[in-house]
């Protein structure tokens, strides 16, 4: 769909034309392993065997590069699967990456886990120090590695510097891009090579499909990561990128509204005597907030807090909500909280990535203002009497 478009309405249409044989206004979704040959080599439209490529997981990968502004799409069976495909494509034994201090556990756990005892070097480093993102990376530096806002303590990294410093590196920089997504930011419009995503969170928007997305502007690399996928088989399936697609119809009315209830539920937070800190780059004492209101459209559904009382406080009130619900995973209609230093990110405790034991992560869903800020408060409440 032409760029004139709105982000709304291109995540409506893009890629999502009728059924020309019926007229259904939403594409059939093609539950099929394989594809009949018209003679030997003969294919329809490309398609041959799904794992090579469906018209389903077209159509998600069509509009997931148009909403990042890429021209590349490649949709996998999960975020992780996307950066073990998309890692796997660059580096080499010997090669460096340099990761953000505060990113995902799984996205540590994969590379320290997996890639380092393959013979990858990792350093882990204060992304939004430029001084120190130059004094590590080195010139066997391949991957820069970045979250914008970072999980869990919502660090606001700048984009455009981090992608001069790791270009003057001849490395290749990545931005997962899964807390903001593409409604509120475009990593590849300053500068980026990739963005991932793990599209089971706000791109699925539903809490009830698990996938992952990688967007490339090279052909070259695009290519390589394609057949990875194709080789080893991280593909999303059919009835997956169906209802991924679904759910970004929705994402920008949906990631306004997220939006405006963590600006609310923070701004509930902050000063309460059973507080510490709120994390949030909506919060104009937030570190990173003025680069945020320019790199960003809005400040996105995720805060984190940590609580004056310790781990135990923080235990307590993970623990007492009601209308937020204890479960890991982000992004869904429903406000989930989470207790990172057992949960998301267990997999780096002992580590430079360790979570603090009094911080609490929340996904502000879709609900009531009204009803979320009763909940974090009457949760504190529970804190404050125990």
């Amino acid at each position: 769909m032409p760029d004139h478009y709105s982000f709304a309405t291109r995540a409506i249409h893009t890629g999502q034309e009728f059924d020309p044989t019926t007229g259904a206004i939403i594409p059939p979704i093609y539950q099929t392993s394989t594809f009949v040959q018209d003679g030997i080599g003969g294919l329809r439209g490309g398609y041959e065997y799904a794992r090579g490529g469906n018209p389903t997981r077209t159509s998600l990968e069509t509009l997931i590069a148009d909403l990042e502004g890429g021209k590349h799409g490649l949709s996998f069976a999960s975020g992780l699967a996307g950066e073990d495909a998309l890692l796997r494509s660059i580096l080499k034994p010997g090669d460096h990456i340099v990761m953000g201090n505060d990113v995902y556990g799984g996205t540590h756990r994969l590379v320290n886990r997996l890639f380092v005892p393959w013979g990858i070097r990792l350093s882990t480093v204060e992304v939004t120090d430029l001084d120190a993102v130059r004094a590590t990376v080195t010139p066997g530096t391949k991957v820069v590695w970045v979250e914008t806002p970072s999980n869990p303590l919502m660090k606001i990294s700048d984009i455009a510097a981090l992608v001069e410093i790791g270009h003057a590196a001849g490395a290749i920089v990545v931005v997962d891009n899964t807390f903001a997504s593409p409604y509120l930011q475009n990593p590849l419009a300053f500068g980026a090579d990739v963005v991932t995503h793990s599209t089971t969170k706000y791109l699925g928007g539903h809490s009830d499909v698990i996938g992952g997305a990688v967007v490339i502007d090279d052909d070259e690399l695009a290519d390589r990561v394609r057949f990875i996928q194709f080789a080893a088989g991280a593909v999303s399936g059919p009835m997956d990128a169906w209802l991924t697609v679904r759910g970004i119809k929705t994402l920008a009315v949906r990631v306004e509204r997220h939006s405006s209830n963590a600006q609310a539920v923070a701004e509930a937070l902050v000063g309460h005597p059973a507080v510490e800190r709120v994390y949030y780059p909506g919060l104009a004492d937030h570190p990173g907030h003025e680069l945020a209101a320019r790199q960003m459209r809005g400040f996105g559904g995720m805060l984190s807090v940590a609580l004056a009382g310790g781990p135990a406080a923080a235990r307590t009130f993970a623990e007492s909500t009601s209308v937020f619900q204890l479960a890991e995973s982000l992004g869904g209609v429903e406000s989930l909280i989470g207790y990172p230093s057992e949960m998301t990110h267990a997999s780096v405790k002992g580590t430079e990535l360790e979570v603090p034991e009094n911080v609490v992560r929340l996904s502000v869903g879709i609900e009531g203002e009204n009803d979320l800020v009763a909940d974090v408060l009457a949760a504190l409440d529970r804190v404050t009497a125990s």
